[in-house]
């Protein structure tokens, strides 16, 4: 609270809301996550970078201007999570600001999809973030701090041969919205960013996808465009800063959500379309794991599988 010339007092906002807060976010090795660390160090935050690829994820805190840490850590392990969260803790101070950003996709035909790959996305994408509220959410409480939940137009209408990523993104929106509730009470407030097409790793080779490529294709100029991971960090830091209950990327994404109803019967009806003209060919291919960060993960969870567990 200030006081005015004329003696009235009148609430103004901090020039760096941001400034020395603590914020965490997964998935920070590369892509967005990356971007957004690099943000929001920019905003003046100290930033824990937590995620799977290691070396990767030393080399995205370093770069950074501010104080950081790297926590190699994968969101489905509950514990791994709630040792990270002491850390952050005990090394940069309570976290105000928590973004799961954590995720991975699989194209391909459910049929043809390991049910264990399957339910990996499932996993990493939806319980992850769960995961990541849970371990942080003491914290958020003290704070009184911003959790933010990555989702994706994926849940405005769900894409056919990409049924693990769709059903993940449409279950954190949900989980995210009905956390809101629960947390609103105690000062924690929740958003949830819908990201568009972003020129992450997990886009390369989009036009080789006959069912993402038509997608793409047949959306309004406008809608085609892919963004950097750069331009995303920054419309998601504006959100942050505004603690926004929704973040656009980009921006215009705002007047679809009331058309929502109708994206599943055009996804449906593009799709369709594509899908008899590649049937035996589209069917029939093996799934993919789009992305390296998306394989750096599977790698590693079926290493982790495969070890034999460590005699007690």
């Amino acid at each position: 609270m200030h006081d005015s010339p004329s003696g009235r007092g009148i609430s103004r906002e901090p020039a760096r809301p941001l400034h020395g807060r603590v914020a965490v976010v997964t998935g920070a090795a590369r892509g967005v996550g990356e971007a957004l660390a690099h943000s929001l160090s920019g905003a003046g935050m100290h930033v824990a970078l937590l995620g799977r690829e290691k070396a990767t994820l030393q080399e995205a805190a370093a770069s950074l201007a501010g104080p950081s840490i790297c926590v190699e850590c994968d969101v489905t392990d509950r514990d791994a999570l709630a040792d990270a969260a002491r850390r952050v803790e005990a090394e940069l101070g309570p976290a105000s600001v928590v973004v799961a950003n954590a995720g991975i996709a699989v194209s391909g035909p459910f049929g043809r999809t390991a049910a264990e790959l399957w339910q990996r996305v499932i996993d990493v994408n939806l319980i992850g973030s769960a995961n990541t509220a849970r371990a942080f959410l003491p914290q958020l409480t003290a704070t009184r701090g911003y959790f933010l939940q990555i989702a994706s137009t994926a849940a405005f209408g769900a894409a056919p041969m990409m049924s693990a990523y769709c059903a993940s993104k449409a279950g954190a929106e949900s989980f995210a919205l009905a956390l809101r509730g629960e947390v609103e009470p105690d000062g924690v407030q929740v958003g949830i960013a819908y990201l568009h097409w972003t020129g992450t790793d997990m886009l390369t080779g989009i036009d080789d996808h006959p069912v993402l490529e038509a997608l793409r294709r047949n959306q309004p100029r406008p809608a085609r465009r892919v963004h950097s991971p750069t331009q995303v960090a920054q419309w998601l830091t504006r959100g942050i800063t505004r603690r926004a209950a929704h973040i656009y990327s980009p921006p215009w994404l705002r007047w679809c959500q009331p058309l929502r109803p109708l994206f599943p019967a055009l996804v449906a009806r593009i799709t369709r379309r594509e899908l008899h003209s590649h049937h035996r060919e589209t069917l029939s291919a093996p799934a993919e794991v789009l992305g390296a960060g998306g394989q750096a993960d599977w790698n590693s969870y079926r290493v982790s599988r495969s070890s034999p567990s460590p005699e007690r």
